[in-house]
């Protein structure tokens, strides 16, 4: 079997997993809590392929050093194209279905004119007229002592409301600490923190800046940032994948 081969079954293979996700309990908890573990997606050893392209600079666009921008402490990196091909399916395959899940919050805050079209080929089209073209997967790194501190993913005026985040290791075994955070803030409410865990090769599902809240007069939006809490020993790695193109 040729290498290309392999890489396209694999992706295939990973479609597969994320079309079989159980994407009616993801909506229902990315409405309620601004987020949804899902059950793995990648095996260990994809886990392990995509750690060992870290150290492969021509696969990346970008190295970000956190320290000198105050965004915490440790790096990270964003691929350029072409994707690696577990990459590019886990963006393709996720994104109709959360498509459709932002479709519905779009709908339910009033926001008629703000329809995302179900393949992503569509709304990176939508993005490079905006003149966002630079893809915006990446991979984050922390050693003991990393964090990052609370943030959106956002690069330009268009921008996609959810998107996710994968283990590539197993916390208590790869490394202590490092969880993943969430802090939501409600008008006129003190801001509330949701620790997030998942294992290796599970998604997490997350919103990019908002989840909408039904009230008494309809619905409206609760912020949320997220970030991830110190690392007290070990490495950790994970996979970020961002649905829209940054400038």
């Amino acid at each position: 079997m040729t290498a290309l081969r392999a890489a396209s079954e694999k992706a295939i293979a990973i479609q597969k997993k994320v079309d079989a996700l159980d994407w009616a309990a993801a909506e229902e908890s990315l409405s309620a809590r601004g987020y949804a573990v899902t059950v793995p997606i990648l095996t260990a050893e994809e886990c392990a392929e995509l750690v060992a392209l870290y150290r492969d600079e021509t696969r990346f666009r970008s190295h970000i050093i956190m320290e000198r921008f105050r965004f915490g402490i440790g790096d990270y990196k964003y691929f350029d194209h072409p994707l690696p091909e577990p990459v590019a399916s886990l963006r393709t395959s996720s994104y109709p279905h959360l498509a459709q899940i932002a479709n519905l919050w779009a709908a339910a805050l009033g926001e008629s004119g703000t329809l995302y079209p179900l393949e992503h080929a569509a709304f990176l089209n939508i993005c490079h007229q905006a003149g966002q073209k630079k893809p915006t997967p990446l991979m984050l790194h922390y050693e003991a002592g990393g964090y990052n501190c609370l943030h959106q993913d956002i690069y330009g005026e268009v921008s996609f409301p959810l998107q996710m985040v994968i283990l590539l290791g197993q916390a208590g075994r790869d490394w202590e600490g490092g969880e993943f955070i969430l802090v939501e803030q409600q008008p006129r409410a003190q801001s509330k923190a949701e620790v997030v865990r998942g294992d290796q090769g599970q998604a997490i599902l997350f919103t990019t800046r908002y989840r909408p809240v039904k009230g008494a007069r309809g619905y409206y939006r609760v912020n949320l940032r997220h970030g991830v809490s110190r690392v007290h020993s070990g490495t950790r790695y994970t996979l970020g994948i961002i649905f829209h193109d940054a400038k």
